[in-house]
């Protein structure tokens, strides 16, 4: 069991779930990343919106989601957000203005949901695509980076500390994914970067007229957490567990890993979660069984 570096001097951004938080020694520690593991329909979704939406209770604001999901359906986060919890979830309209201080300007709904690509169908790893289709989705990539480092930016000046980033596929190479690039970008130029140097990036020739604003909207990016849902191609959790944290990839740079399988079970399969890594805070050791229903998760 790993010890707590800190005790106390940080407030935990929590699931709102009594079980998990106490497995996670209070939640998960702010300025950090985290990510969920697990096989289509173990609820990791579901679970990345429980987090979002304890944020209006802790930090006054939900969540940030941004939906990487480029092929088939995306994730049902309004229709959940409105069963669950009775929320209407507002989408981010994609639209940068020319003269960026009115990025500052709290009349304007900025929304909390953004689907940066709509490209149904495509793959997301440069074997699945020729030369001239990855070329293109290089481009959109680079068209939609700045658009999703805006709505990054502007949701934490107007109060958001959570971002969860869903519907990321899973990849022999994390090299070879746009999704996992698209990623890199906005967690370490964005959400990991001082407010005035993220402001930097984004407004450019823009920025020293806009100073003042960007002071005046200051926040601290250690109060920032993320939270990435990656889905694995293992759906039982014993294979999760066994499989190795390579260097260089999301796993090994993030500071809490929590899986989520199939386990089996003497005339059923059932579900478990496993916190494998959460460094400077102390964490349960079990393995967890839990039930998704439509009173959200049960554990036990």
């Amino acid at each position: 069991m790993i010890q707590p570096t800190s005790p106390g001097k940080r407030t935990r951004q929590k699931f709102g779930i009594e079980q998990l938080d106490a497995l996670l020694g209070g939640g998960l520690l702010p300025g950090t990343l985290t990510v969920i593991a697990g096989a289509t329909g173990a609820g990791k979704t579901q679970l990345g919106l429980s987090w979002a939406h304890e944020g209006l209770k802790a930090e006054g604001k939900l969540g940030s989601i941004m939906d990487l999901t480029s092929r088939g359906d995306s994730q049902n986060h309004a229709g959940y957000l409105a069963d669950r919890y009775g929320l209407d979830l507002s989408v981010f309209d994609g639209i940068v203005p020319q003269d960026l201080s009115q990025v500052f300007d709290h009349d304007r709904n900025w929304g909390d949901y953004f689907h940066p690509f709509y490209r149904a169908g495509k793959r997301v790893t440069k074997n699945d695509l020729d030369d001239d289709d990855w070329h293109n989705w290089k481009v959109e990539l680079g068209r939609t980076l700045r658009l999703a480092g805006f709505f990054l930016y502007g949701s934490m000046i107007r109060g958001s500390r959570r971002v969860v980033v869903d519907g990321v596929e899973p990849t022999d190479k994390f090299s070879e994914s746009i999704q996992f690039e698209f990623f890199e970008y906005v967690y370490h130029q964005i959400l990991r970067r001082d407010h005035d140097w993220a402001a930097r990036e984004l407004l450019r020739e823009q920025f020293l007229k806009n100073l003042p604003k960007v002071e005046s909207h200051a926040y601290e990016q250690k109060d920032v957490g993320c939270l990435y849902l990656y889905t694995t191609p293992h759906k039982f959790l014993e294979e999760l567990i066994d499989e190795p944290i390579s260097e260089g990839d999301i796993f090994a740079n993030a500071n809490t890993i929590i899986l989520m399988g199939r386990t089996r079970e003497p005339g059923r399969l059932g579900r478990a979660l496993h916190v494998i890594k959460h460094r400077g805070s102390a964490c349960g050791d079990e393995i967890v069984p839990y039930r998704i229903t439509d009173e959200g998760f049960v554990f036990g």
